[in-house]
């Protein structure tokens, strides 16, 4: 028997497992005894067992055979929402804690975000632990689409780009909206005359894409205009082509905000507005639920908003 501090006793016995409320969400989310193990750090034969616990409780089998796979009964899809509530809300109230001592706390943060964010962000984001929590680390690792389910499945802490390949249950919140500009060498041509259409489709450019794409919004609005750029080359990082700018008459097209980073490195390179009718994009960062109510997670976000806002 458990005695609360007010004086009424509750019955343990009586209570089922909390921690098969973790479990069962993560069930419905996977519908997949060994998925869900791996993600519990349990065995499968141990997960089974839970599962079995899980079916004796709510008196329902919860995950029925179908082929090779398995799929939620028509009980397990009424009570998957208000699982996924109440899990969420019980790892929260598990997590809030307090950050007054901010100054002692070591935690490792893995962040996925590409490297403009990094060049423009990453030493004001630095100062920012520092001065308040010195024994916090960033994680920073490449960004690659979110096919991987790695916000989900807790290998990444936060995500920061412009993609909207994100699961419906994450967490978003805007940063900041930017948009494409051109970057050259101060001493290009480009600069000798009026930036039009023409002279930017002119000379050979550098295309930055992770899957390696050599066409985007960009070949889009020029070929509205019945124009066509040659990409010379294509880069998987932003950082990696800045370097083929000098000394060339190549142009690559960047983030506005890439020039809070460059600015400081005082380069030989030169920005310019882009002669097209392009759209501007948002850059928002992005959690699992199961973090949103974790004080320190918490702690860094809001760094991160106010970092990015104060500079848009």
């Amino acid at each position: 028997m458990i005695e609360l501090g007010y004086g009424k006793p509750i019955i343990a016995m009586n209570h089922p497992d909390l921690n098969l409320l973790i479990a069962l969400d993560i069930l419905l989310e996977e519908q997949s005894v060994v998925a869900a193990a791996r993600r519990m750090n349990l065995s499968p034969p141990a997960m089974s067992r839970t599962l079995t616990r899980i079916r004796e409780t709510v008196g329902d089998p919860i995950l029925v055979r179908a082929g090779r796979g398995l799929v939620p009964t028509v009980r397990a899809l009424e009570l998957r929402d208000l699982v996924r509530t109440t899990a969420e809300t019980a790892v929260g109230l598990l997590q809030l804690g307090s950050i007054d001592n901010l100054q002692d706390i070591e935690r490792q943060f893995i962040i996925r975000a590409n490297d403009v964010f990094v060049m423009s962000y990453g030493e004001r984001l630095l100062k920012r632990l520092q001065s308040q929590a010195p024994k916090i680390t960033l994680k920073f690792t490449v960004e690659h689409d979110l096919d991987d389910n790695a916000l989900r499945e807790g290998r990444i802490d936060l995500w920061i780009g412009a993609s909207n390949a994100l699961d419906p249950e994450v967490k978003v919140q805007h940063l900041f909206t930017t948009k494409f500009i051109g970057l050259a060498h101060k001493d290009h041509p480009i600069f000798n005359d009026e930036i039009t259409p023409e002279s930017f489709a002119k000379y050979d450019q550098v295309n930055v894409s992770r899957k390696g794409l050599s066409a985007g919004p960009i070949d889009i609005e020029l070929n509205k205009l019945g124009l066509n750029r040659k990409v010379a080359i294509i880069s998987p990082s932003f950082t990696m082509a800045l370097f083929t700018l000098a000394g060339s008459h190549l142009i690559m097209p960047i983030p506005t905000y890439s020039l809070f980073g460059l600015e400081k490195l005082e380069t030989k390179l030169k920005s310019f507005p882009l002669p097209l009718n392009l759209e501007t994009f948002m850059i928002r960062q992005a959690w699992h639920p199961r973090l949103h109510n974790d004080a320190i997670h918490k702690w860094l976000r809001s760094c991160i908003l106010e970092i990015c806002q104060k500079n848009h």
